[in-house]
């Protein structure tokens, strides 16, 4: 389904292309609307997010047995992130939760909503569970403060980068240190026929501004960060979206075993690009290492402060140190890289220190 939001008739309003067709890319001023975004004093449209909606008793224990998450004691009004895996592990579906008190809310790429309720509702068998696609009659709006005027209104809040109950970080940057904590992101659920009336006069960020702090933020993305073989591990999902000691669900084999005893076989990096060119390479550009292909980038922004930014999925085997080369058709840029998830992530079993940070009570 096509969403194509009241507000692209804003002045200035360009519409995105992609996963975000059919909200703003931008308003006129990009950079001018990322500070805005990020001091929190302007909201983005996601009005083209997915929602599907699942009620009845059984909601939470049920999303609990098919999902990587923890969610059967989820309170009302309390932000979760959960996965869907196939057998293998790999990333099928990946959904912000909020439940309020009555219905849980799955906020999903604008892509994912219909495949994920007709997959949901393949999986009811004789549990008390009814599952909705809500797309055309729920809108979300992005923001990096909490708007006090909306505060009546049901919110998802971004675990992200903190390590949740159960979770395991892969990072070797400390929480109290990780850049994502710089984006307190905050998604509201609101009519789609009042999104229009809600925003009102406040200033607007196009989806290149929230793009940008989402990459800063070292934040992966479902389609963006993950293709047909992504594991949680190489995004180092597993502080916000697995629970590593809950019962048994599709592709726990694989996240146990790669967490216990081995390593993932590619890790996601963030690349701060060279600036003096006055282009950037476009997602799905190969990073080298000398000659040699060792990665994809995966998403790139301008960021108002930083420059052209990246996140790039890269083998494990290549150093940190090591000074990388985007190639976007014949055009190279140097890429300096961050280390997000370690070289030598996993294979917990028997690690005396380091590191990696634990599971949480």
């Amino acid at each position: 389904m096509t969403i194509h939001s009241p507000l692209l008739s804003r002045p200035g309003a360009v519409e995105a292309a992609g996963a975000d067709a059919g909200v703003a890319s931008h308003y006129g001023e990009p950079l001018r609307e990322q500070r805005a975004l990020a001091a929190g004093t302007a909201v983005v449209d996601l009005s083209h997010r997915g929602v599907v909606t699942v009620t009845g008793p059984d909601r939470l224990s049920w999303l609990n047995t098919l999902s990587s998450q923890h969610v059967t004691d989820l309170q009302p009004g309390e932000s979760s992130e959960l996965l869907l895996l196939s057998i293998q592990g790999r990333i099928e579906f990946d959904a912000r939760v909020v439940d309020d008190g009555g219905t849980t809310w799955l906020i999903l790429e604008a892509a994912e909503a219909a495949p994920l309720a007709e997959w949901l509702n393949k999986m009811k068998f004789m549990l008390r569970v009814e599952i909705t696609d809500v797309s055309a009659e729920w809108a979300v709006l992005g923001a990096t403060k909490a708007v006090e005027e909306w505060s009546s209104m049901l919110a998802w809040r971004d675990p992200w980068p903190h390590v949740g109950a159960g979770g395991y970080a892969y990072s070797v940057v400390a929480e109290t240190d990780h850049p994502g904590l710089d984006r307190p992101w905050v998604e509201y659920l609101v009519p789609a026929a009042d999104l229009a009336e809600t925003v009102g006069d406040r200033p607007l960020a196009g989806v290149l501004a929230a793009e940008a702090l989402r990459i800063a933020a070292w934040r992966p993305r479902l389609g963006a960060e993950t293709d047909d073989k992504t594991i949680p591990h190489e995004l180092d999902l597993l502080r916000t979206a697995v629970h590593l000691t809950k019962g048994c669900y599709k592709g726990q084999e694989t996240i146990a075993r790669v967490h216990n005893l081995g390593h993932p076989p590619r890790r996601l990096v963030f690349l701060q690009l060279d600036g003096s060119q006055h282009t950037m390479p476009e997602p799905g550009s190969q990073v080298l290492l000398g000659e040699r292909k060792v990665g994809m980038v995966t998403s790139v922004a301008q960021h108002y402060e930083m420059g052209p930014v990246a996140l790039a999925l890269i083998k494990r085997s290549v150093g940190p140190d090591e000074v990388l080369t985007v190639m976007d058709g014949d055009e190279p840029y140097i890429a300096a890289q961050e280390v997000i998830v370690a070289p030598d992530a996993g294979q917990v079993v028997g690690r005396q220190t380091g590191f990696l940070r634990g599971t949480r009570a």
